[in-house]
């Protein structure tokens, strides 16, 4: 039997004074693809939430908790639940964030509908989906992988690159999409479920590989961030980076994603549908902002001392 989904409705009626409620009793649902505590989807709700906290209209959250449940019959049936939650909430138009509410939840059930949606954070892009449709548009996110291993190469000793990450759906989807887009041959890449094949790979890379790129985590299911900040401390020799901010305690370099730009940019798409536009003529966008972060202390132990432009248009990552 299916364990119960335990999922978290949050509504609240987002303050605005009458000369800014130009959304007043307007409903809109955010359909989280992951859970309340998830870092990456904070920040797209956050982002979200900031936008449209001047316009009246009524949000309320459902979180589908697919990044700590991976099989296939609780994606399906979240996907179901979310569906019940819209027919149930009849909002006027659905945020969707991340890849498995868009496959689990608008592909399924409200293509062409006529309930407007609008999606962010779908990997690198939508047309895996057969996005756009008459009803949707939205945001893709796509990795700055080629400017952050264009400075990784810097203060490398070869040109052979490790790539390692959680086995989750959304990983599988992005390896071959970072192999084709970017024309990248790795010399070793690993999807791990533990942290103990996680911890396998990360010292069999720093001695077999010139750079490693490392991918999410979230998902391993004994995950300890202490335990992992610690073994990279003690093991890193290469020089390492990622693509998200909550990755800095393991890399020594970030060319980092901002989640809230997502969250930002479908809530300005949601404003502009709501006072008439419709979805399917706003173009599908890509992210553009960037951070550049460095971890100094972590680089220093594999002997490697970050170039001054480098470091003056970095932050400094803060320590967890």
């Amino acid at each position: 039997m299916l364990t119960k989904i335990m999922f978290v409705l949050a509504a609240a009626m987002l303050a605005a004074s009458p000369a800014q409620a130009q959304l007043a009793g307007k409903k809109i649902l955010f359909v989280n693809s992951y859970h309340q505590g998830y870092e990456w989807s904070d920040g797209e709700e956050a982002g979200a939430q900031a936008v449209l906290a001047s316009t009246g209209a009524t949000l309320t959250f459902f979180r589908m908790d697919t990044k700590r449940h991976q099989d296939e019959a609780f994606r399906k049936q979240a996907g179901v639940d979310a569906r019940a939650a819209i027919e149930a909430q009849k909002p006027d138009l659905v945020i969707l964030s991340d890849d498995p509410a868009v496959k689990y939840v608008l592909v399924p059930f409200f293509k062409d509908a006529s309930i407007p949606f609008v999606f962010c954070g779908v990997n690198w892009e939508a047309g895996k989906y057969g996005l756009p449709f008459k009803n949707a548009t939205g945001m893709t996110e796509v990795a700055l992988v080629k400017e952050l291993l264009d400075n990784m190469k810097e203060y490398a000793k070869g040109t052979r690159l490790g790539f390692l990450t959680v086995d989750s759906e959304t990983e599988r989807i992005e390896l071959p999409f970072l192999k084709k887009a970017l024309g990248l041959n790795f010399a070793q890449e690993k999807l791990v479920k533990t942290t103990a094949e996680w911890k396998d790979a990360f010292a069999k890379m720093q001695a077999e590989t010139d750079m490693v790129l490392l991918g999410n985590v979230a998902g391993i299911v004994d995950w300890n961030e202490a335990d992992a900040d610690a073994f990279a401390a003690a093991n890193s020799k290469v020089i390492t980076g990622g693509t998200y901010d909550f990755l800095m305690p393991l890399v020594m370099l970030g060319f980092t994603k901002v989640a809230e730009e997502q969250g930002q940019w479908a809530a300005k798409a949601a404003i502009d549908i709501l006072k008439g536009k419709p979805a399917g003529t706003i173009p599908i966008a890509a992210n553009k902002q960037a951070k550049i972060l460095i971890n100094p202390k972590l680089a220093a132990k594999a002997g490697i001392v970050f170039k001054p432009d480098l470091v003056r248009n970095a932050q400094v990552a803060a320590a967890k």
